[in-house]
């Protein structure tokens, strides 16, 4: 007989509360029969928040205000408490006096919580200790928390959960807060850099009917009125740069991209690109731009220009370094590939340094694959990488003295690739046939291959002046003016296997 249970949805288990859950619970069944509920209230009228008050304090004094924000300490001493708020920009002292709120607020604060949120109005002082805070004249429930917070002095250590619940993060671990904000002014600081210098910020499609404009693998999903299969973008390139065809000399966009890969401490899957295109210019020009931002930004966030990570010292405000992939091979690896004419050559000498390539690997790639096993790490100083073999760059143009690289370069600090940029292809002719040698490769079954695009072949042929472009991994950056060790460290909400 047939099992009729096995396309039965899963029986779904509610965890069992715990003890502090169930009292809290109870509180609030207590408060709503009573027709206390908090969550009946819609607005509170906060007029200061915690650091105006703590900054402003001379002005203030004996001022009434109203504060509101999450209970997260309490000292009850009879007829007069002290209480923490944490708000929006930091925390605040109260102090709570049943002579001044009267008998039934009184008990009512003292049956709060530690995580309730509340609001508060009275009068700025300064205590005999000479702590700054509000002496309460109303105090009012505005929402329950119904499930204890971790403890005070270890706060949230379990860094999965940390990730999985950014909300309690953000709570019990202050210093989190703080790199959002920086992240926040990254973001406002590179848009104030390029809007000084013309650019214009655009939107581009997230949906793609072609995967393109950098060697990713690409999600997919199904259009169901069009009946057809799209892409999320993997890059922004291929329709900003179809918007200098149009006739905008200087354009950037700052937006999600997606790539369906692996994920590690520098990469997630979905990430914040920030890419810009100018008209007329180089990729020299972009060695420029890429420069004086990281430096403005720096200095925007942190005010300076010195990174440190705590085992080196970055300086931004030195001129950065210049050195080709082939002298950057040459220097860490003793392999010159100035050398090396044939693929045969180039094989026989990964052989001998036991890099692995695959059958489809041209010389240029084989050059990449030592760059990544002997040079890359030892770019920590700020450092442009230039010359990049025409096999990984599919969209760069190619250096004219130099046909087998092109004018590209990518920018590295402490051994992670931190941009990219080139000197535009604007060639419909060698593009076609770039996008040809790389459909091949998707036939073969590489998944980061691009396949052909016609429709910005076509933009290309009505002509696109020569242009110099930029990617910025934006996350990236944060890390770097934030110190972090992880990219999950600097996205509210990371991708994390449910």
């Amino acid at each position: 007989m047939q099992d009729q249970t096995k396309n039965e949805a899963p029986v779904r288990t509610v965890p069992a509360l715990s003890e502090q859950e169930q009292i809290r619970r109870a509180k609030l069944s207590e408060l709503t029969e009573a027709g206390n509920s908090p969550y009946q209230i819609t607005k509170y009228d906060v007029t200061h928040e915690s650091s105006q008050i703590l900054e402003g304090f001379e002005s203030l004094e004996g001022q009434t205000v109203s504060i509101a924000g999450r209970m997260m300490s309490r000292r009850v001493m009879g007829k007069a408490s002290f209480a923490h708020l944490l708000d929006g920009q930091g925390d605040i002292q109260i102090y709570v006096r049943r002579d001044d709120v009267g008998v039934d607020t009184y008990t009512a604060f003292k049956g709060y919580d530690i995580g309730d949120i509340l609001g508060i109005t009275g009068f700025v002082f300064k205590t005999q200790t000479g702590e700054i805070s509000v002496h309460a004249q109303t105090v009012t429930l505005l929402s329950k928390c119904l499930k204890p917070l971790p403890e005070k002095f270890h706060g949230l250590q379990d860094q999965d959960l940390r990730y999985r619940q950014r909300y309690l993060d953000m709570i019990v671990n202050p210093e989190v807060r703080d790199t959002f904000i920086k992240r926040s002014k990254v973001i406002s600081a590179i848009r104030t850099f390029l809007e000084s210098r013309g650019f214009l910020e655009v939107e581009t499609p997230v949906l793609h009917t072609q995967a393109g404009g950098a060697s990713a693998r690409p999600f997919i999903t199904h259009h169901n009125s069009l009946d057809i299969d799209m892409y999320l973008r993997i890059a922004l390139e291929l329709h900003l740069k179809r918007l200098i065809v149009g006739g905008f000399e200087r354009v950037y966009e700052i937006g999600r991209v997606f790539r369906n890969e692996g994920m590690d401490t520098r990469h997630n899957p979905e990430f914040t690109m920030l890419e810009l295109y100018q008209a007329y210019t180089n990729y020299e020009g972009m060695m420029d731009i890429v420069e004086e931002m990281f430096r403005y930004v720096a200095h925007a966030v942190n005010g300076t220009g010195l990174v440190d990570t705590g085992d080196v010292q970055l300086d931004l405000d030195k001129p950065f370094a210049r050195i080709s992939m082939v002298e950057a091979v040459k220097k860490y690896s003793g392999v010159d590939f100035d050398q090396i004419s044939t693929l045969e050559e180039a094989r026989a000498v990964a052989k001998e340094h036991h890099i692995e390539y695959e059958q489809r690997h041209q010389k240029g790639d084989i050059l990449n694959l030592f760059f990544d096993e002997y040079a890359e790490k030892n770019l920590v100083q700020p450092t442009f990488l230039y010359g990049h073999p025409v096999e990984i760059s599919p969209l760069a143009k190619r250096d004219p003295l130099h046909p087998g690289y092109t004018e590209r370069f990518e920018v590295f600090m402490l051994g992670r690739e931190m941009g990219n940029a080139f000197s535009e292809l604007n060639d419909p002719i060698d593009q076609r046939a770039r996008f040809e040698a790389q459909a091949a490769l998707k036939a073969q079954g590489d998944e980061e291959a691009h396949g052909v695009d016609e429709d910005f072949l076509n933009a290309l042929e009505i002509g696109m002046p020569p242009t110099g472009g930029l990617g910025v991994g934006v996350d990236r950056l944060v890390m770097l003016l934030t110190n972090a060790s992880s990219i999950r460290d600097v996205l509210l909400f990371p991708t994390m296997k449910p």
